[in-house]
């Protein structure tokens, strides 16, 4: 990595949740621990927006989903499934419930260090899908409501190189919304989690 990437400033973030799934492709996404850093380009995103019965927030705010509320910028982290945790930025102003979840990224620094949270693999697979994501960064619930645009443990910086074509497709498991592309990745990049060629 040529240089470290400079974090983003909550004016960069576009308000709109949309907007902001495809603004973060190209991103890095940095988790600083006391035994070193570990970061990656986001290359798969999904937006939760605003009104969709698939978003978290869609009943309301609850002592769960709260952090999904602030403003634009902030980590939502909840657990799924009862085995992993998946990574959100909120999206829209303060007191507004929508997101976006990070599925996928490029590991760039710290490899050994994911690699020893996943148990071995392919660096292709550290962080290839939401919960490997989490999994390999060390991501829980005790970084739910972290500022994504201040100093801290888990940060969004610029870009370490230009993204290619971003693409969209409907979101991963959620077939009946064919014509809702909320789905943006990285075209034809193997990080990718779901399908890396579409439209």
């Amino acid at each position: 990595m040529s240089k470290p990437p400079r974090r983003l400033r909550r004016a960069e973030l576009p308000i709109d949740t949309r907007a902001l799934a495809q603004f973060l492709i190209g991103k890095t996404l940095v988790r600083d621990l006391p035994a070193g850093r570990m970061s990656g380009r986001i290359v798969e995103t999904e937006a939760y927006v605003i009104g969709d019965a698939a978003c978290h927030a869609f009943r309301g705010i609850t002592p769960r989903n709260r952090t999904l509320f602030l403003e634009r910028g902030h980590a939502y982290v909840y657990f799924i499934y009862g085995c992993w945790h998946a990574l959100n930025v909120a999206g829209e102003k303060a007191g507004v419930g929508a997101g976006v979840l990070v599925r996928a990224i490029e590991p760039v620094e710290g490899i050994e260090f994911m690699r020893r949270r996943r148990s071995g693999g392919r660096t292709l697979d550290l962080a290839r899908g939401p919960g490997r994501l989490a999994t390999a960064l060390g991501i829980d619930r005790r970084l739910d409501g972290t500022d994504l645009c201040a100093a801290g443990p888990l940060w969004l910086g610029d870009e370490l190189r230009p993204p290619g074509r971003i693409a969209r497709s409907p979101r991963i498991g959620l077939r009946r919304e064919i014509e809702r592309k909320l789905r943006f990745f990285e075209r034809d990049n193997p990080y990718v989690s779901g399908p890396r060629a579409a439209a």
